[in-house]
């Protein structure tokens, strides 16, 4: 008779710990609905976890800079008006005191009795005197005419101010609808990569570089923070121009600013916005997208590259940073991390542009 052999019992911490991170892996899966079937994925391991929250911050951000975009337009259609209805409302005014001159003529006429001139010279007691005046009605008659002419026109300036001001509202309303659909694809997307994040343990966000450990920290030191990273001494010095060199201190002081979607400084900023600040701080008015940015210069190879370079990443244009030299930029990356210093290898690299 065989011998039962009681089974050897593992390391429970080590097996408990496992399952824990494999129940928060699989709950990540399912609450993200990636397959769209809600069906939880096997034992996905850290750097997949990683792999589709950057995923979903990379999706996220190609809507934030169409979001970007179509803001901008928004507010140009609104700025535009806002004009049109200024200028519509001077020319009221100023058709509102045509009318009236024009309605005192007509009542001097009306007590004049509109008499015929030839009936007037007739009775008239000094006929000279009748016919300088009647040259001078014959002038105000001309200047009436004028006038009528000149409050037509004001109606027509009018009519077409005012239907220039629809065809405005009605493309402001679209860019709000557009806006509001973005907003709601982006921040979706960045829900669903925080329940994601939110479901590996601490030590692995830790690890991965993802979470509190490397968003929360940083902001928490507050922008400017330096520790372990490179000084711009360097870069400065390397940059091609002095507008370069200023865009690029500026975004060193800006090291461990949190990333906000939609944010163009001076505590926060989106990849986009961040490049834009750092521009403007140096005297130039760069566009506020990723895909406008990339034509607002000449642009250059990866093998030209020099600090303040604008490089640009993703077959969508969608991430931009500002080169600094050795392979390495600052960028604001997603709402996981804040602007940091990085390798400009570690997303596909699309071009770059010197605006300096």
């Amino acid at each position: 008779m065989a011998a039962h052999r009681k089974p050897s019992r593992r390391s429970r911490s080590g097996s408990s710990a496992r399952t824990a991170f494999t129940i928060a892996l699989a709950g990540a899966a399912t609450a993200t609905g990636f397959d769209g079937t809600g069906h939880a994925e096997p034992e996905l391991t850290p750097a997949q976890v990683k792999a589709k929250a950057d995923k979903l911050y990379q999706e996220a951000e190609a809507v934030t800079e169409k979001y970007n975009g179509a803001k901008e337009k928004a507010d140009a259609a609104e700025q535009r008006l806002s004009t049109l209805r200024d200028e519509a409302a001077r020319k009221t005014d100023k058709l509102n005191s045509a009318r009236d001159a024009l309605g005192s003529m007509a009542a001097a006429q009306y007590r004049d009795g509109g008499l015929d001139p030839a009936l007037q010279l007739a009775l008239s007691n000094d006929p000279d005197r009748y016919l300088e005046g009647a040259e001078f009605a014959d002038r105000a008659g001309t200047r009436q005419a004028a006038a009528v002419a000149g409050v037509r026109k004001q109606l027509r300036e009018i009519e077409q101010l005012r239907g220039a001001a629809r065809i405005e509202l009605t493309a402001l309303k679209s860019r709000q609808a557009e806006l509001k659909r973005d907003k709601k694809t982006i921040t979706g997307k960045l829900a669903a990569a925080r329940r994601l994040l939110a479901r590996v343990p601490a030590a692995e966000r830790a690890r991965l570089g993802l979470g509190e450990d490397a968003g929360t920290r940083a902001s928490r030191s507050g922008p400017g923070t330096r520790v372990g990273l490179e000084t711009p001494g360097s870069a400065t010095a390397e940059a091609p121009g002095s507008r370069a060199a200023a865009a690029v201190s500026y975004a060193y002081a800006k090291l461990g600013s949190p990333y906000v979607w939609g944010a163009t400084g001076p505590d926060s900023f989106d990849c986009s916005g961040l490049v834009q600040a750092a521009y403007r701080s140096a005297g130039i008015s760069l566009p506020r997208t990723t895909y406008a940015q990339i034509g607002s210069g000449r642009r250059v190879s990866r093998s030209e590259l020099a600090p303040g370079d604008l490089v640009f990443f993703y077959s969508g244009i969608s991430h931009v940073g500002i080169y600094v030299g050795n392979g390495q930029m600052i960028h604001a990356p997603n709402p996981s991390a804040p602007v940091r210093l990085a390798p400009i290898d570690e997303m596909p690299f699309a071009g770059a542009t010197r605006v300096a």
